[in-house]
């Protein structure tokens, strides 16, 4: 009897453990892991993107983006991806991970995405 108990609790020890580990993470988080997994397959063009498309850049939150958009309303096309330094909130640092990520339209670029 005693080792039937010792096994069945064993068991259960098991299952909740295992159950812990593929338990879903907390929204933040998994809100965080989603915006870095996610893969940009061409530069987001500055003259062009929506909120949504600049939001989804790794660092540039929804006010950043709306702010980037203003800034394009007032100030017309971005005429090179530096002009993003403009923005409040996109200083040297921002712009930096984000320069391989970004292009303007008719600007020859001298790198590619996940190229420095």
């Amino acid at each position: 009897m005693r080792r039937l108990t010792l096994i069945v609790l064993l068991v259960l020890g098991l299952a909740s453990l295992a159950s812990a580990q593929t338990a879903a993470p907390p929204k933040a988080a998994k809100a965080r892991a989603t915006k870095t997994v996610v893969g940009l397959t061409t530069p987001v063009n500055l003259n062009t993107a929506t909120v949504a498309q600049l939001d989804a850049l790794p660092g540039v939150g929804t006010s950043t983006a709306q702010r980037i958009v203003e800034y394009r309303q007032k100030n017309g096309t971005f005429k090179k991806i530096e002009e993003l330094m403009n923005v409040k909130g996109i200083g040297e640092k921002s712009f930096l991970k984000l320069k391989p990520l970004i292009t303007v339209s008719g600007e020859k670029t001298d790198h590619a995405p996940g190229q420095k």
